[in-house]
Order: C-alpha cells, then sequence, then structure tokens
C-alpha cells in the first residue's frame, strides 16, 4: 500500500460546471472520506475548465468513483518553467516514471497548451512521449508500446506560456463513459454534462423531474442514481488500477461500499422516485428503457408522447429540463408538425447542431412553448440548446441562461420561471398588482 501522503490533481470538467464541481468534491469529500485515516479532500483554485484538489489516493480514487461533473482525474508529478521543446525532454525524462509503471504497460501522451510559443504542439508531444520511453528503457532495458485506442497508462502534459505540468491520468476512459448508456441516438448529451446540468437546476431527490424529450434516458438515469445513492462509476474499471503505487485497501473498501449501495438500491425499487420522461420516438424510449435497466435502475414512468402535448406527470410543480434536438425526434418517421416526408427526417441527422432551424421547428418550438406555459403554471423549466434563438422561438422569456459546452458544441442553459397565460399577460398582471399596492 502507498503512503498516506497528500498529492495534487485536477479534475477536468464541461466548461460552465466548474463551480458545480467544486461543491460537488466538496460533498464526496465529507461522504465517503472523513474519519477514513486518511488526508481528507482539499479543494483548490477553480479554474475555466477544471478544479484543483488536494488529499490522498482515496481523495483521488474517491473522485473517480461518486464524481458524476468530472471529466477525468489527474495526478500531478511535476511542474517547471519551459522555453522549449528540449527543455520539456529534458524535464520529463527527469521523472521517476518507474515508480509508476513499467514498460510492460501500453502508453499513450497527450498534451494541451494555452498560450505556448511552440511551433508544434504535436512535436513537443512526441519528446513527452520519448522523454518517458528513454527514461524507462534506462532504468529497465525495454520501451513500452504506444497504443493510442486503449492504453493502460496515460500521461498528459499542459503547457501555459511559460509552465509545463506533467500529469497521471488516473481514471482510464473519460469519466462520463458510466458503463451503462450503449444506445445513444444522435447529438447524444454526455453525461456528466446532464449530471452538471441537474445540479444547476437545483433539482433534489423528491423533487418532481420531466424530462419532456428523454432520447436515451440520459437526464433520467443520472437523476435516478443520484436518488439512489448509486455511484457513477461503480460498474467501470479506472485507469489507477494499472498503477503501482495505488491504496489497493482503501480502493477495496470505496469500490464495496459502493457496491453494497447499488445493491440496496436494486432491492428497494422505491415505486416512485418521480421522475419522469417522454419522447415522439418510440424507438428511443426502447433505448432509454434498456440503458435504465443496465444503470440498474427500476422502471421509470416513459410514455410516447408529442412535446407539445405534455401535462404535468405530478400534480406536484418541479423541474423540466430537456436537451431538445431538431429534426429527427421532433418529426415522427415519415410524418411531423406538417405532414414532412422521411426525405426531411433524413437530412436532420444533424440534430441540434445546425445552426438556424426550419419554419417547422419553429413552430414545434412555438407550441411547445404554449404548452409550458399554459399547463405547467409553478414549474421550471430548463432548456439547453445550441441555438440562442430558441426563447424567440418558444415565445418565452429566460431568467437565466448559462454558456455550457457539450463536448466542443457551445450551447446555453436557459431558464424559463412558467407561470400561466403569457409571459405579456403575467407581467400585466404584476404592474397592476404593483399599482394596487401603491
Amino acid at each position: 500500500m502507498s503512503s498516506p501522503m497528500p498529492f495534487d490533481f485536477f479534475a477536468p470538467c464541461p466548461r460552465g460546471l466548474e463551480a458545480a464541481l467544486a461543491a460537488e468534491l466538496a460533498e464526496i469529500g465529507a461522504r465517503h472520506l472523513a474519519g477514513a485515516g486518511t488526508p481528507p479532500l482539499e479543494q483548490g483554485a477553480q479554474v475555466p475548465g477544471g478544479v484543483h484538489f488536494r488529499g490522498g489516493w482515496a481523495a483521488g480514487m474517491a473522485a473517480n468513483l461518486h464524481s458524476r461533473i468530472a471529466s477525468r482525474v489527474l495526478l500531478k508529478i511535476a511542474e517547471r518553467p519551459y522555453r522549449n521543446e528540449h527543455d520539456i525532454y529534458a524535464f520529463a525524462a527527469e521523472q521517476a516514471w518507474e515508480k509508476w509503471f513499467s514498460a510492460n504497460e501500453t502508453l499513450r501522451v497527450d498534451l494541451t497548451a494555452i498560450k505556448s510559443p511552440l511551433r508544434s504542439l504535436e512535436f513537443a508531444t512526441l519528446r513527452v512521449k520519448d522523454a518517458v520511453c528513454d527514461r524507462l528503457r534506462s532504468v529497465s532495458g525495454a520501451r513500452p508500446s504506444v497504443d493510442t485506442a486503449q492504453p493502460d497508462v496515460r500521461v498528459f502534459a499542459f503547457l501555459t506560456a511559460s509552465e509545463c505540468t506533467l500529469y497521471l491520468d488516473t481514471s482510464g476512459d473519460p469519466l462520463f463513459k458510466r458503463g451503462w448508456r450503449l444506445d445513444k441516438g444522435a447529438a447524444p448529451l454526455r453525461e456528466n454534462l446532464a449530471a452538471g446540468i441537474l445540479r444547476q437546476t437545483g433539482w433534489a431527490p423528491g423533487t418532481p423531474l420531466y424530462d419532456p424529450m428523454c432520447g436515451s434516458g440520459t437526464f433520467l438515469a443520472e437523476a435516478a442514481q443520484v436518488a439512489l445513492g448509486i455511484a457513477p462509476g461503480v460498474d467501470r474499471r479506472f485507469g489507477f488500477e494499472k498503477l503501482k503505487q495505488y491504496d489497493i485497501a482503501s480502493w477495496q473498501a470505496l469500490k464495496v461500499a459502493a457496491i453494497d449501495a447499488k445493491r440496496a438500491a436494486r432491492a428497494s425499487h422505491p415505486d416512485d422516485l418521480l421522475i419522469f420522461g417522454s419522447d415522439i420516438s418510440g424507438d428511443m424510449l426502447i433505448k432509454a428503457r434498456a440503458n435504465l435497466e443496465r444503470a440498474g435502475l427500476p422502471p421509470l414512468p416513459l410514455k410516447q408522447l408529442d412535446a407539445r402535448a405534455i401535462t404535468p406527470p405530478s400534480t406536484m410543480p418541479g423541474i423540466i429540463v430537456a436537451n431538445p434536438p431538431y429534426g429527427e425526434r421532433i418529426a415522427v418517421r415519415g410524418r411531423g408538425p406538417r405532414g414532412e416526408t422521411r426525405e426531411r427526417e433524413r437530412d436532420a441527422d444533424e440534430g441540434f447542431r445546425r445552426a438556424q432551424p426550419d419554419a417547422a421547428d419553429a413552430e414545434f418550438f412555438h407550441a411547445f412553448g404554449d404548452a409550458l406555459k399554459q399547463r405547467f403554471a409553478g414549474w421550471r423549466a430548463f432548456v439547453l440548446t445550441a441555438d440562442r434563438k430558441l426563447p424567440g422561438q418558444m415565445r418565452l422569456r429566460e431568467s437565466t441562461k448559462t454558456p455550457l459546452f457539450n463536448g466542443a458544441l457551445e450551447c446555453r442553459l436557459f431558464r424559463f420561471d412558467l407561470v400561466a397565460g403569457s409571459v405579456k399577460a403575467a407581467r400585466a398582471d404584476k404592474a397592476d398588482d404593483d399599482a394596487a399596492k401603491r
């Protein structure tokens, strides 16, 4: 078992979710590491695209197992100023990589940079790879093989204008790959972004949650796992399991607790989590049900329904969350809001990435907005879209809009506080009330 000394970690996340990730990491430390006899999880700085934190092996492993928002957990090896590729090579070659892995493990090196003066980041990446391989050959007589698809070990280098930081990846596959979603549909929403959005909405278990365009069920699965206390990483493997120094005893304790929690959740079969979904596509609902089952969740109430015809699934107001596409899930196969043909559906494969929706899509969102206004008074709706004009199409005025990224795609999370009737009428009523009070 490794020393209990603390390490420095960095957890990247979708841009826009840094504060949500910081809050989540604090909860993970308090819930899963308190009294464990290991260094606590201490939060560091939030930076664009991630959060620094410090702790023992257990902190890094708990973050991998329990974080729903982080994309990876990187272990910081060293940091040093650089001026050129020769400096980077010498710096990487000095590190004792043999402490962490051997030449028997396959290797991948990734490099990212912000304002780096180097002409070729590809060449800098190659120099880091050469340095790691040369170091292992000098101490063991063998060089590791490179595997860019499924490596055993990943080394990350990050360059600023003057500093080079070297990291070891402790996650392996990105953390949004939970291991349960096999059926995705077009333009899928990443699981960690969905989890971050749920936190941004303020939703908590016991509050009704409804996704009227649920697709393959990403929002629903993330919410149900939160409600049932199922760790997002309980069904997958992690990169740290290939490293020499990881704390096996602490990992076994964390993993057993997570497995026990999932088993208890599965045995409980709660009748009503107040988590609801619908979609116009029956094929997508088949995928959603299969995904929910693979995620270890009980059946959730799912309906095949046009989003323009939705009604509240519970008597208690709650939260609506949606990642609406254009095209395929708006137009039923062979039929759409105006009887569009199958040819139109085939042309809609770009999903919500299309910059400008057509007239039929605009008509759909107008009708969807009317359904929210007329039937969901008291609810809050959160809609993620790459189309910044969507509130206008829905004829709703957003109360907030938060920039978020689904992969490289820049989106906005719009919040709508729903009142009965039109927004204009609601404002008029408020103005009358204010006048009466005066």
